[in-house]
């Protein structure tokens, strides 16, 4: 396999990452690589470097949500290795890459960090005869791969310069053996087209490189014909879906394997496929009828045999579809995983609007081409609102079959064949589906059961999504009704807050903040975390808020905001716990009452930019216990000192001690910038979005009193 292009506009950090991977792949001894990086809304992994492997067979992965049950996500959110000793191992843990990759094989994946940012993962492959952990030596090849590629995204970073490629991932071969001096290279030429028994290569992506013309002879087909092409697209009794199934598994496993074909009318041949790190080599013989290896039946339509790796990543794209929970999420999968599973050159989703038909996803079109069939009403006479209100499927094999049928509907370029898919769940139209291709397609029985199938399993992802949106925008507008919209001014105090969904999910919680002005010299900042991410944990979060600023504006001490908070909590019994944190500062006397009930401690700077974590006597959180008491705490707050309050979203990791992760949020607060409190704000918030991924809301209020 030859290397790609080199993309020049995406600057030297991935160009000084491809001698890196080869280095780690050659050290590992590991059969695949494949590196991933975070795209720039860090909610998205991107597939960058590949080695060892066919880009289609690593198509299902090319995008990977960050919160995704997926070894490198996985490995990103702990900072740890996730390592996978067995075909059983990966199948438990990950049911999804155990279904579309039911090979033995031996799995490690590892996060890129550098400075405190996780910047993506890498993820190897090894063979199953290889020892069920990794040595010493390879350990510390992968580390070191991490270490020096996190040094390099983070410099490119702060060059400016843009990490990720263009389109399709960069391919990394392996280094190349010394060449053969030329005599011998025509020597073993001329050995291997003087053998009786036919002999073949394929690179990784299962093509053609090399046939003798004892192979050609056995097959029927010239070597014109054959080289650069894949045997099952050119050989009509090889289109049997266990004939491309074994390459795929001979390539993942790096194992040889074999398999038996009828080649009409009666010759059986037996195919021995023995794979390296840059292809296959094949031998081809004429199979007795005692041979072990199990005979294929030769299909008696071949033509309509399904790609197998259509199989797999549909069989992938349909469990993927079941997480998937808006319909952003729906459109990004369905649009992602269709074009490298069926090859279209260009995809169009779009769903019913108030008789209209919108277009909310799309690949391979020009944005003036989607302005023209976007808003399309329901009465057009155009093939993708035709399926919609006929409920049938259109298939177009060529251009004069699509001109025919449909003589005035726009062409983009010179796409020559369609398919248009309805989309309809509980008998009802959702929208549609439209898939182009550059060249003739028949879209045999067999396929055009597949397409129908996938349009069936998006149809009822997007009415799932749909409800979910529309609950998840009331839950949002509710809690954004209930969150403080601004901070009142305090004369003598600077204050800067946040707030940070999690990002997956309902996208909301019971995380709150707010700032209570009592006097002229003293006002409450209070902080807290209702437990759950739903609506019932918004309106509870409203609640607390409520009784926290009335309590406080009548006067209450910390330690008393809570009690009676927590009384009101335990009669309503909501059967949800809440954290809260309530601090009183005394601007005339540079003073602060501190009360917690359960909270994370709050985080002191002091005007000399030390900084420490605050040992404040813990309360039980409320709603527990109505005979609860929160005692207070008095600490000295000068000017120009910073005050911090935090949810538990800033410093949780899953797999990290929250001491640690506590303590490293203090170390960022002393470096922070000592300018603006908002900047002072946006820096906590910048260090938890580089730590890990986050799992839970993020709420923020800093304080400072002003010198």
């Amino acid at each position: 396999m030859q290397p790609a292009d080199t993309d020049t506009s995406s600057g030297p950090g991935l160009e000084q990452l491809v001698p890196v991977m080869g280095d780690v792949v050659r050290d590992t001894g590991a059969s695949v690589g494949m590196v991933y990086l975070l795209e720039p809304d860090e909610r998205m992994l991107r597939l960058a470097l590949v080695s060892g492997v066919a880009q289609r067979i690593a198509a299902p992965w090319s995008r990977i949500p960050l919160d995704t049950s997926i070894p490198v996500a996985d490995a990103m959110r702990s900072r740890q290795l996730v390592w996978l000793g067995s075909q059983e191992e990966i199948a438990r843990r990950y049911p999804r890459l155990g279904i579309v990759l039911p090979y033995d094989f031996m799995l490690g994946a590892a996060p890129v960090v550098g400075g405190d940012h996780v910047w993506g993962g890498i993820v190897l492959l090894w063979p199953i005869w290889h020892p069920p952990q990794l040595s010493a030596h390879e350990r510390e090849a992968v580390d070191g791969f991490c270490r020096r590629t996190g040094d390099i995204l983070r410099h490119a970073a702060d060059s400016g310069h843009r990490l990720l490629p263009e389109g399709e991932p960069r391919i990394v071969t392996p280094p190349r053996p010394r060449e053969a001096d030329p005599a011998q290279a025509r020597a073993a030429h001329r050995f291997a087209e003087r053998l009786p028994v036919g002999c073949c290569a394929l690179d990784l992506e299962g093509r053609i490189t090399y046939i003798n013309p004892a192979g050609s002879e056995l097959v029927g087909a010239g070597a014109a014909a054959l080289l650069g092409k894949r045997p099952w697209e050119i050989l009509l009794w090889l289109q049997d879906p266990v004939f491309e199934e074994r390459y795929r598994a001979s390539v993942v496993s790096r194992q040889p394997t074999s398999f038996i074909a009828l080649r009409s009318p009666d010759t059986r041949l037996l195919f021995e496929l023995y794979p390296d790190e840059s292809g296959l080599s094949v031998h081809i013989t004429p199979a007795a009828e005692t041979e072990g290896a199990p005979a294929a039946q030769h299909p008696s339509r071949p033509a309509e045999a399904v790609n197998v790796m259509a199989l797999y990543q549909l069989t992938h794209l349909a469990a993927a579809l079941s997480e998937a929970v808006s319909v952003q999420d729906v459109v990004d999968l369905a649009a992602d995983q269709i074009v490298p599973a069926l090859g279209p050159q260009g995809l169009v989703l779009m769903t019913v609007d108030e008789g209209r038909l919108r277009v909310v996803g799309h690949r391979g079109y020009s944005g003036e081409f989607l302005e023209r069939i976007d808003g399309m009403p329901l009465n057009s006479d155009v093939a993708g609102v035709h399926v919609v209100t006929t409920g049938a499927a259109e298939f177009f094999p060529s251009f004069d079959d699509f001109r025919l049928a449909h003589p005035h509907a726009p062409r983009y370029g010179d796409r020559k064949a369609w398919a248009f898919l309805p989309l309809t769940a509980s008998g009802r139209p959702v929208g549609s589906l439209a898939l182009s291709y550059d060249r003739p397609r028949p879209f045999p029985p067999a396929e055009r059961s597949l397409l129908t199938s996938l349009a069936g399993l998006i149809a009822q992802a997007l009415d799932r999504a749909r409800l979910y949106d529309a609950k998840h925008t009331l839950a949002h507008t509710l809690q954004t009704a209930l969150l403080p919209h601004t901070l009142p001014p305090v004369a003598g105090l600077d204050v800067a807050a946040r707030y940070r969904p999690a990002g997956h999910g309902m996208d909301i919680g019971g995380d709150f903040y707010d700032l209570i002005r009592c006097t002229a010299t003293t006002a409450v900042a209070a902080i807290g975390d209702v437990q759950g991410h739903n609506t019932t944990a918004a309106a509870l979060m409203g609640q607390v808020r409520t009784a926290v600023h009335a309590h406080a504006t009548a006067g209450a001490s910390p330690g008393d905001i809570l009690t009676r908070t927590n009384r009101l909590l335990t009669d309503l019994d909501p059967g949800l716990f809440t954290s809260c944190l309530i601090a009183k500062l005394d601007l005339a006397r540079h003073r602060a009452h501190i009360a917690t009930a359960g909270h994370p401690p709050p985080l002191l700077r002091h005007p000399d930019r030390r900084t420490e974590v605050l040992d404040i006597p813990p309360g039980l959180l409320l709603g527990i216990d109505e005979n609860a008491e929160y005692p207070t705490t008095e600490i000295a707050l000068p000017s120009g000192a910073v005050l911090a309050l935090y949810t538990d979203g800033l410093v949780e990791v899953p797999g990290a001690d929250i001491i640690d992760t506590t303590d490293g949020l203090a170390r960022r607060l002393a470096d922070c910038e000592d300018h603006h409190l908002d900047d002072i704000t946006d820096c906590l918030v910048h260090h938890a979005d580089g730590s890990a991924a986050r799992t839970d809301d993020v709420a923020l209020i800093v304080v400072r009193p002003q010198l």
